[in-house]
């Protein structure tokens, strides 16, 4: 009988880290560690979820064929699921030979307006990784990302959070901006931010890069 991997996933002893590297050398594991994101079991869920997250970081390249499956996790009504499906998208953006995140963007972006601040969270931290694979799609990020001010979210303070956000980002890939006048702009203006972190972060920002 053959490594049955659902079950070791199901297993709440077996770690998500051991797990990844059986998978990682055994990538005909992958199918069924693709059905068990879809388990009606939450430790096999998750912990599935955490597995491809991780393969998608160190190894892109062996989830690339199942790009569509994690587009269509996009709309997945469960949100952990959906937004682990945003992270392992942004990282397969790094082996997408095919173009097929320059297709999803208008829907990716489109997601900064659902108004969750945890799914804007991702699409701006997933954006750092975007840019590196992608720079030519730099300049259409870079000027959603400096949108977020206006995107609907439950509280002014979910605001404060997101712009610190997005400074994050900004830093992260920098080298890579055309445009980087609007983004100090930006960071200028969350120097009065009323959340410190925000206000923090767009103080550091600036030391580094305001030149």
């Amino acid at each position: 009988m053959g490594y049955d991997v659902l079950n070791e996933i199901g297993k709440k002893e077996n770690k998500a880290e051991t797990l990844t590297r059986k998978v990682i050398d055994n990538p005909e594991l992958l199918p069924a560690v693709l059905e068990g994101f879809l388990s009606k079991s939450a430790v096999v869920k998750f912990k599935s979820a955490k597995i491809l997250v991780q393969i998608s970081k160190e190894k892109p390249d062996l989830l690339y064929p199942y790009f569509d499956f994690f587009t269509e996790q996009l709309s997945n009504r469960n949100n952990t699921l959906k937004w682990n499906a945003m992270d392992i998208i942004a990282n397969l953006s790094l082996v997408d030979s095919q173009n097929k995140f320059d297709e999803l963007m208008p829907e990716f972006y489109a997601m900064l307006y659902e108004g969750s601040l945890i799914t804007a969270g991702h699409v701006v931290s997933g954006s750092v990784a975007i840019v590196k694979a992608k720079p030519y799609l730099e300049d259409k990020v870079t000027q959603s990302i400096l949108d977020v001010g206006k995107i609907p979210l439950p509280t002014e303070e979910c605001r404060n959070i997101i712009k610190g956000q997005a400074i994050k980002a900004f830093e992260q890939y920098f080298d890579y901006i055309a445009n980087k006048a609007d983004v100090v702009d930006f960071a200028r203006k969350e120097l009065r931010n009323t959340r410190n972190a925000t206000r923090k972060k767009a103080e550091n920002f600036l030391a580094k890069r305001a030149k």
